[in-house]
């Protein structure tokens, strides 16, 4: 059975894994202390700290270097793709070293990737459905002022793994499917799958749509504009409102979704009416996809972290499973989705595109 390394750079940790086809052998979580990180003038600069980190690691746990048959990395913000995996080259690299559509810790993936396969002698490393996939439809990009352009960046890498999953176990193709599909976890993305591409999606790295536990969603234009120039807020005041004060955080003070939820359980009447206005955003979100389906849909699929919360599914299915069939799968496995995607490489079953 071929070996696959998976490796997931976060803002202050790297997760690696080790899979024999599908079936996860070994993972870590390896935390990055500030002062480590801390003598990196940019995300980008903290590549070969990493990858030397992950070497040392997998040395320490006698996992020969060598006997890994593919390596595979977590998409950065790059240029704007179709979904698909890409084998990692310099014109990529070059990209994520300079950040093309942002600064973020999953930029790390692909160099990090591609580093290690060199250096254990392999030709090529590979990323599959990096959070800037955008399938969109011309008609949804538009806004409604010529200076500004919706754009594609969302949950993709999960959304897609857990799409083929559910069309996997219907005995059905996912091309073949209309789906929905919700990631709740720190944001909250909402997707419509339309045999195979995803046609429209809020944008959730900055917050769009549904508020989460730590994104505030859609604000109100003109309050948000008046705030911008009250005076008592400075730019990166409000880049927090709109992503790390906003939510939970802001209304609750904390980002665990499971302390609201078991707050609401316990009556507190403030944490049921948080909870009750998280579903209910969610679900008007599903239900603005269900439009762009034209309501030809074969299930709404629920997934991401807060999918466990018993509680918040009922109270969005109650909104919601007029519309269609719903099937949940909790949490967000982005090792098992980059391992999925590897073994179709491995097993010729998806062709490898260039990054140009």
């Amino acid at each position: 059975m071929k070996k696959i390394l998976a490796i997931n750079p976060g803002s202050t940790s790297t997760k690696i894994a080790i899979f024999e086809g599908n079936e996860q052998k070994f993972v870590k979580n390896i935390k990055h202390s500030t002062e480590e990180l801390s003598g990196y003038a940019t995300i980008a600069d903290q590549y070969e700290f990493r990858r030397d980190v992950i070497i040392s690691v997998l040395e320490a746990e006698n996992i020969d270097l060598h006997s890994i048959d593919l390596v595979m990395g977590r998409g950065g913000l790059i240029k704007p793709l179709k979904s698909g995996v890409y084998r990692i080259n310099e014109l990529m690299k070059e990209h994520l070293m300079m950040g093309y559509n942002g600064q973020h810790a999953c930029n790390l993936g692909g160099l990090i990737a591609d580093s290690i396969a060199k250096f254990i002698g392999l030709k090529e490393a590979y990323i599959a459905d990096p959070v800037i996939v955008d399938e969109m439809e011309e008609v949804a990009r538009i806004t409604g002022h010529p200076d500004f352009e919706r754009k594609s960046i969302f949950h993709a890498l999960n959304q897609k793994a857990i799409a083929r999953m559910y069309a996997k176990d219907s005995g059905k193709k996912y091309e073949e499917l209309n789906l929905i599909v919700c990631h709740m976890g720190g944001g909250v993305s909402v997707g419509a799958h339309r045999q195979g591409r995803v046609i429209d999606v809020n944008q959730a790295l900055d917050g769009e749509g549904p508020f989460s536990p730590e994104r505030s969603g859609s604000l109100p234009m003109n309050q948000f504009l008046k705030a911008c120039f009250s005076g008592k807020y400075t730019q990166e005041d409000m880049q927090k409102i709109l992503v790390g004060k906003g939510g939970y955080v802001g209304y609750f003070g904390s980002n665990d979704a499971l302390a609201v939820e078991k707050a609401a359980i316990a009556g507190d009447p403030k944490a049921e009416l948080l909870e009750e206005a998280f579903a209910y955003q969610v679900a008007k979100q599903i239900g603005e996809n269900a439009v762009v389906l034209k309501g030809k849909i074969d299930a709404i699929i629920l997934t991401g972290g807060i999918a466990y919360g018993k509680p918040v599914i009922a109270r969005i299915k109650r909104y919601i499973d007029w519309i269609a069939p719903v099937a949940v799968y909790p949490g967000e496995d982005e090792m098992a989705a980059m391992a999925l995607n590897a073994n179709m490489i491995l097993n010729s079953e998806v062709e490898v595109q260039d990054y140009v």
